[in-house]
């Protein structure tokens, strides 16, 4: 089955990767050398791509969850004929160019996903395994197979002592994801150096616990037809994801090999002079690579090509026999949302009864989900709770479980908040799938990693955040969130988005759903809050807007979701001692921050003192107000209305300290500007 040539474009790999780590003179080469003849097969021998359309739907899907081995990724796509080129390889790491340090699908094409932190690479993998089964249950038929493509990633001993990796594997077993196989290299060495100061459990005993097909190559070096053997195994598993644990060597053929000074250091030049000569190239010539190598790849590619086509003229007959399903499938992979879709979300007057924005997402839910079926959402074991899944909801399951299907579209993720998080950016990159999911918002926390790569990566992941202050009560300060909506805030292009009532609620989704390229964190209430006169749908978009204006302000009041209408009732108090309190509603400062220079002027009007209150840090509100009221202890447990009072925010208490700020400036005779700053 394998000839030289293999052998030959192996070896062009492993040199490629010292040459390249070399000349920007950082970088890991030794994973990519031991990793070179498994990423090999997989390329030119098993996986379905077309580098001439690279967002082709029903492509196999590749993950480099050990993403500091990127150099062999980079390789690989330049052999494929990707836009990677060989000046690419050799700037590698260097600024602006299209070789970072790490892979990151936004800036490399034919890039997935965006990994580097470990593990995430492997709850992403399990994301895009969970796409293909949904997108094949939900609109393959008979004589039309559109979606059976497989999810492949090669992971390390770093990537599986990682928790996330661990909560998504355990998830993946459980729902039987039998398109997912995992090449896991097995090479025995951290930064650290050998696994054996750290790492020494049963890796095979803990997957198969996990529910997943186990098999072991004891030769990845050399054995190219025991892994091939392995992989077509996998193929056959159908009902289990599969893990191929392969014993390698790190950095093969360096002086180094086998220890961790090749991990993460270029190797010396006399090193890669012994390498070439011991692998067949010129030690002279740097960045070669065979033609015969380049035919090899370029022949895999010509018939993955072929591949699309026979795809893209099955779609065409699917198109006539399923019309609508057809236009549903390519309105998806086009990333567009129905027409008038937004006319579905609810509006609210004051006259409306008071509700927990928790509640009012589920009443938006209710209302989008069936016109959205791209919409898979889901909770971290919260569903009662976070209020997440939706009337005619179907839970995504396989099959056999008796509870649900993969055409189902709300997933049960368990207590996995991080697995969850970085399983949904999977769901986001497979293509035609818009993933949401919930927890309590502290616990956002736990899954920090992945939502900051939803944000680097520009995925469009929603996160459902209930509970989200001390409004939650006797849980106590281990569950209400202080610092929490600060990191979300400091977090780029990450969007906070906390509404304060039914139209802001509305607002938020109309945004999330609509942001095609970025995330957003709903932080929403447990306890009631009123439906606000001047609240607006279309004016949450801009982040903060005047809910109440009054002429000849003495003050502003900046508010976010739950302390909204506690300003608007602090401002009725201030009027009965004679002190004007204009009111802002601030759901997204991040939005706000986005807004022109004129329109933010208009609602932090110059000369009238602003005062932000939030049940949370004030960390961050100087940029907003010029006194700020809120929490910079953690919090307190019992019931939610006592919490309040205990940390002053009530009405009444509110209504006193802002009197006191608003004497204040008008005794210092000057009010400074928030909003013409030179940087702001």
């Amino acid at each position: 089955m394998f000839t030289q040539e293999d052998t030959h474009a192996i070896n062009t790999i492993r040199v490629l990767a010292a040459d390249t780590v070399f000349k920007s003179n950082s970088g890991h080469p030794g994973a990519p050398m031991g990793c070179a003849p498994m990423a090999h097969l997989l390329f030119s021998h098993f996986m379905n791509y077309n580098p001439k359309n690279p967002t082709w739907a029903n492509r196999d899907r590749f993950v480099l969850s050990n993403g500091h081995a990127c150099a062999l990724q980079y390789i690989l796509l330049h052999l494929m004929g990707y836009p990677t080129t060989m000046d690419d390889l050799k700037n590698f790491r260097q600024l602006g160019s299209n070789t970072p340090g790490h892979p990151e699908s936004h800036m490399t094409v034919g890039i997935e996903v965006t990994t580097g932190p470990l593990g995430q690479g492997f709850a992403n993998a399990v994301g895009l395994a969970i796409g293909e089964a949904h997108m094949a249950a939900t609109f393959n038929k008979p004589g039309f197979e559109l979606f059976n493509n497989y999810t492949f990633m090669i992971t390390g001993d770093g990537c599986l002592q990682e928790g996330v990796a661990s909560e998504a594997a355990s998830l993946a077993g459980h729902l039987q994801l039998g398109k997912l196989i995992a090449l896991y290299d097995d090479n025995h060495i951290t930064i650290d150096g050998d696994t054996e100061v750290s790492f020494t459990e049963d890796v095979v005993k803990r997957f198969e616990a996990y529910g997943w097909h186990v098999i072991v190559v004891k030769d990845g070096n050399n054995d190219l037809e025991a892994m091939a053997k392995a992989i077509e195994e996998a193929k056959k598993v159908t009902d289990k994801p599969t893990l191929i644990k392969i014993f390698t060597t790190i950095g093969f053929g360096s002086l180094m090999a086998g220890t961790e000074k090749v991990h993460g250091s270029p190797l010396k030049a006399d090193d890669i002079v012994q390498l070439k000569k011991a692998m067949g190239f010129n030690p002279e010539e740097h960045f070669a690579v065979p033609q015969s190598t380049y035919d090899l790849y370029h022949a895999k590619a010509a018939k993955g090509a072929g591949i699309n086509s026979e795809w893209d003229a099955l779609v065409e007959k699917y198109s006539a026999q399923y019309p609508e399903l057809a236009s549903e499938l390519k309105r998806r992979l086009a990333n567009e949302l129905p027409e008038d879709w937004a006319k579905a979300l609810p509006r609210f007057t004051p006259a409306d009864k008071a509700i927990a924005t928790r509640k009012l997402s589920e009443s938006v839910l209710n209302k989008v989900a069936d016109i959205l079926p791209e919409l898979m959402i889901g909770s971290a074991d919260l569903t009662g709770s976070n209020l997440t899944r939706w009337k005619t909801a179907v839970d995504f399951q396989p099959e056999s479980s008796g509870v649900g299907n993969y055409a189902g579209r709300y997933l049960r993720y368990g207590v996995r908040e991080h697995g969850m998080s970085a399983i949904m950016n999977g769901l986001d990159a497979y293509g035609g799938i818009i993933p949401a999911g919930a927890t309590f918002l502290n616990f956002i926390s736990y899954a920090s990693g992945a939502v900051r790569l939803s944000a680097l990566s520009g995925h469009r992941v929603i996160y459902i955040m209930t509970h989200d202050s001390i409004g939650l009560g006797e849980d106590g300060p281990t569950h209400q969130p202080i610092e929490t909506m600060a990191m979300i805030r400091a977090t780029p292009t990450l969007v906070d988005m906390r509404p304060a009532d039914g139209n802001e609620t509305s607002g938020a989704y109309l945004f999330a759903i609509s942001a095609k390229d970025r995330p957003s964190v709903l932080a929403l209430t447990r306890q009631d809050l009123p439906q606000l006169e001047g609240s607006s749908v279309e004016k949450t978009l801009f982040g903060g807007y005047v809910l109440q204006e009054i002429e000849g302000a003495d003050v502003t009041l900046v508010g976010t979701g739950s302390e909204v209408s506690l300003c608007v009732d602090a401002a009725k108090l201030l009027k009965e001692q004679g002190i004007k309190a204009r009111i802002v509603s601030m759901p997204s400062t991040t939005l706000f921050d986005e807004q022109s220079h004129e329109y933010r002027a208009s609602v932090l009007i110059d000369g009238v003192p602003s005062v932000s209150v939030e049940a949370m840090t004030t960390f961050g509100w100087n940029r907003y107000a010029h006194e700020s009221l809120g929490i910079d202890t953690f919090g307190a447990s019992g019931p939610y209305k006592e919490v309040y009072r205990h940390f002053g925010l009530v009405p009444d208490v509110v209504a006193a300290k802002v009197q006191k700020i608003v004497a204040f400036y008008k005794g210092e005779g000057h009010v400074p500007s928030l909003v013409r700053k030179y940087f702001h």
